[in-house]
């Protein structure tokens, strides 16, 4: 494959600095830039379309199954922050604040929102009285500011984009319900959109979200075998009603508290695209979610004919729904391949005279290289086809990752021992205990990602302490 070698030189080798060659595939793919604030960045135009596409899919589940989208202030009074005594610890060391307004000093700072559950809560008092008003299932697009200390392109910014659904319900069956469909939706979004296979399960006591009784988690592998918590879903009980005295007439005409939850996921999402599919020569993207999901090359442009035929074809690609570009500059036609693969795009259709005169084109797809003929009256069905022959082949190959390096251990040295030589996710037994938790972290290097849904019996003993194992957790090193 041509490639101009001044693009693909550019990118630092993925087995030799991982976090530099991260950080090089998101500048040299224009997908942001830094800014004169650390922990503040700018999305650049293909990033953010990126961002678009996957709150276009997301958007449409959340509507299909009932959410509405509403719009929150961005400040919060400290008073009303304080109503949570746990949800405002979590997030004390993280809070930016606001204590001066225009030349005044600001008798009860405000805090920049880096979660909205108190802002829903304020709002839910005042428009919840009876059970005819439940369930109330709304859902938020907007940015968070959290004053984190060390930052990444797209993993960790002090502002960063998201969205934040908070529901109400009548009862706690019906929130806990609202829980589970809501991080089903993620990951069935997380593979079948962005081709990332997922572990569904729930968090322990001590990584759930600050407030909430019950958190889950879709957690992903990496390509440098790291964990990556690609969305969360809360169950909060009545806790946050009851610190805002939310209540509600039921049918049998007595007052009652709703049961709350929350979920989310962040632009993070776009980092974890980036670590499971990019490869040394930059961006793979997946299909679906692709903002140029064919690029048209014409090949010796200056010929009669040639750009004429490239127009035409994406004239075509686009009246069946494919997102499309023909790069009609005048760069040279190995420039133009080094730099949509770099940008990862799905599929790259090349066409020139004698490509014309034999009514057929060149695809060459971005996951594995390949090129092939297509004849131009099959276009229509062979495109398509291959882009979703690319989500596969994206996903078995992200799944084969996670499969393979997902290991079982049956005590704390042979845990930290395999975490050592192969990282990815480790299985063990574990008895329920913090201590144990916490050993396994400061011993072995990995936090709790999550108890899976689907359990295993590894062993009847914890391998920490040797008491009666109660569950099947997976640990890891995590972004």
């Amino acid at each position: 494959m041509a490639k101009d070698q001044r693009q693909v030189e550019s990118i630092t080798n993925m087995d030799v600095d991982f976090a530099q060659w991260y950080t090089d595939v998101c500048t040299k793919a224009e997908l942001i830039d830094y800014t004169s604030v650390k922990g503040m960045f700018i999305y650049r135009p293909y990033g953010y379309a990126i961002w678009e596409n996957i709150q276009k899919e997301l958007d449409r589940r959340f509507k299909e199954t009932g959410h509405e989208n509403v719009y929150l202030p961005v400040l919060i009074p400290e008073s009303l922050l304080q109503k949570e005594k746990d949800h405002v610890e979590g997030f004390a060391p993280e809070c930016a604040w606001v204590t001066v307004g225009g030349s005044e000093k600001l008798e009860d700072r405000l805090c920049i929102r880096p979660t909205s559950e108190t802002l829903f809560c304020e709002h839910y008092k005042n428009i919840i009285h009876s059970w005819r008003d439940l369930p109330k299932l709304y859902n938020q697009w907007c940015s968070v500011l959290r004053w984190e200390k060390t930052s990444r392109p797209f993993l960790r910014h002090r502002e960063f984009l998201w969205q934040e659904g908070h529901t109400m319900h009548a009862t706690a069956e019906e929130a806990r319900a609202e829980t589970q469909q809501m991080l089903n939706i993620y990951a069935d979004f997380l593979e079948n959109v962005l081709a990332m296979p997922v572990v569904k399960g729930q968090k322990t006591d001590k990584e759930k979200f600050n407030g909430a009784e019950e958190t889950y988690t879709v957690e992903c592998m990496m390509h440098d075998k790291k964990a990556l918590q690609a969305g969360t879903s809360h169950f909060f009980g009545d806790g946050f009603a009851k610190a805002f005295d939310i209540t509600f007439t039921g049918k049998d005409n007595q007052l009652h508290h709703p049961f709350q939850t929350s979920w989310g996921v962040s632009t993070r999402m776009i980092g974890g695209i980036i670590m499971t599919h990019g490869d040394d020569n930059g961006l793979v993207l997946p299909p679906r979610v692709a903002p140029i999901q064919v690029v048209v090359v014409p090949v010796a442009q200056h010929k009669e004919g040639v750009l004429e035929a490239a127009a035409a074809l994406a004239e075509r690609l686009k009246a069946i729904g494919v997102r499309v570009k023909v790069d009609d500059s005048d760069k040279a036609p190995g420039w133009k391949f080094a730099e949509y693969e770099m940008k990862g795009v799905p599929l790259r259709l090349e066409i020139g005279p004698k490509d014309i005169e034999k009514q057929q084109c060149v695809l060459a797809r971005r996951d594995n290289g390949e090129k092939s003929f297509t004849a131009l009256a099959d276009l229509e069905t062979a495109i398509p086809a291959m882009l979703d022959a690319i989500h596969s082949g994206l996903y078995e190959k992200a799944k084969k990752n996670l499969e393979e390096h997902t290991y079982a251990a049956c005590s704390l040295e042979e845990a930290k021992a395999l975490q050592e030589k192969n990282g990815g996710f480790i299985k063990t037994m574990w008895c329920g205990d913090l201590a144990c938790e916490m050993a396994m972290k400061e011993q072995a290097g990995m936090s709790s990602r999550c108890i899976p849904f689907a359990q295993e019996h590894l062993a009847d003993v914890c391998p920490v302490c040797g008491k009666p194992a109660v569950k099947m957790v997976y640990w890891g090193v995590a972004y």
